[in-house]
């Protein structure tokens, strides 16, 4: 095997401390295979030009958007929204008022469904919002905090709990709500186990062999690393938005995350499934994946601009197909022979 002399990666000294043995190696040079005998990260066959899609120069870092790109958050929050209201209703310690019990009983899933939308569509609101007006006046809401108030208002509009106002007791169980306090936190915290589409996990550590890779997502930090964790997503870093204190499309969050690694933003690609973040992307100078995905494009109508670098179609294999697009050779019955990088959280 020839040996790799690929030359070190541009680690600033303020990450030293989370750039850990086992992280993804350098991008090879084209002549060279790159390996890592313990965690079998590396290409297993030299990268020639003709086998990246993006080069000139070649990108060294993926950033990657989470909700609906990586994890399917409509299917994960409906079922639960739907399995919880079941569990409630079902109880015989419950104390459902008759009104309530009635809505509720009559709700099919596909309306369910629609309350996930609606939740989806105030997030996409306040981080819009927060992104075209900063007030630094104004202190910073999580999406954790916004996902619980946002919740408890679309619950009492659509009379499946009664107006509580705010700093209602946890312990308040019975007074005739679907559900009570400690019931509604926890089902706003739904954001941290959404499960992954079917490819990602395996796309991901394809990924990991040629590039560092990251989520960039609005959530916030807490939340990612959740995420990550229950839907066993073996990025090698973990950022957010929070980290600088915005919301995506502001050009703070892609300049920042960029930045923080120690990166030129030419050396950096966003990973999508939606126009809109990726323009943005685009618009700084990152290069941009887009990988479509059932029911996530909201703006249709930017598809035809061009700012979009590899294209993904939703008749190809995700994130599997993205890597073999930039030069990862992927073996298809290959099983998982070693532990990916360790999951750095960048703060």
């Amino acid at each position: 095997m020839a040996e790799n002399t690929a030359p070190a990666a541009r680690v600033p000294a303020s990450l030293d401390a989370t750039y850990i043995d086992g992280s993804p190696t350098p991008l090879p040079k084209r002549d060279f295979i790159a390996t890592n005998e313990r965690t079998r990260i590396g290409a297993l066959t030299p990268v020639q030009s003709s086998d990246m899609a993006l080069k000139d120069p070649q990108p060294r870092f993926l950033f990657f958007d989470v909700f609906g790109t990586c994890v399917d958050w409509r299917k994960s929050v409906t079922d639960e929204l739907w399995a919880q209201a079941r569990e409630a209703l079902n109880s015989p310690s419950s104390s459902i008022a008759s009104r309530i019990r009635f809505v509720a009983s009559d709700m099919t899933y596909e309306e369910w469904g629609e309350l996930a939308q609606e939740w989806r569509n105030g997030y996409l609101k306040f981080t819009r919002e927060v992104a075209s007006n900063p007030d630094p006046s104004k202190p910073y809401v999580t999406i954790d905090e916004h996902h619980l108030e946002s919740l408890r208002s679309i619950l009492t509009t659509r009379g499946l709990v009664f107006p509580r106002t705010d700093g209602t007791p946890a312990e308040l169980v019975h007074d005739g709500s679907l559900w009570d306090e400690h019931q509604i936190q926890h089902l706003s915290m739904v954001w941290h186990r959404l499960d992954p589409w079917p490819d990602t996990c395996r796309g991901i550590l394809e990924l990991n062999r040629l590039f560092w890779t990251a989520t960039l997502s609005n959530g916030n930090m807490a939340l990612l690393k959740d995420m990550c964790s229950h839907a066993k997503m073996e990025f090698s870093h973990v950022l957010s938005a929070e980290l600088f204190k915005s919301y995506k499309p502001s050009p703070k969050v892609y300049l920042g995350a960029a930045e923080k690694m120690g990166l030129k933003p030419e050396e950096c690609v966003m990973v999508a499934a939606h126009l809109d973040d990726l323009k943005a992307a685009k618009s700084i100078g990152f290069r941009t994946i887009y990988v479509e995905r059932p029911l996530e494009e909201r703006r249709p109508e930017l598809k035809g601009e061009g700012f979009v670098d590899v294209w993904v179609g939703a008749d190809e294999d995700g994130f599997i197909s993205a890597a073999e697009k930039l030069g990862v050779q992927v073996l298809k019955g290959r099983r998982r022979s070693g532990s990916a990088p360790g999951m750095v959280e960048t703060a």
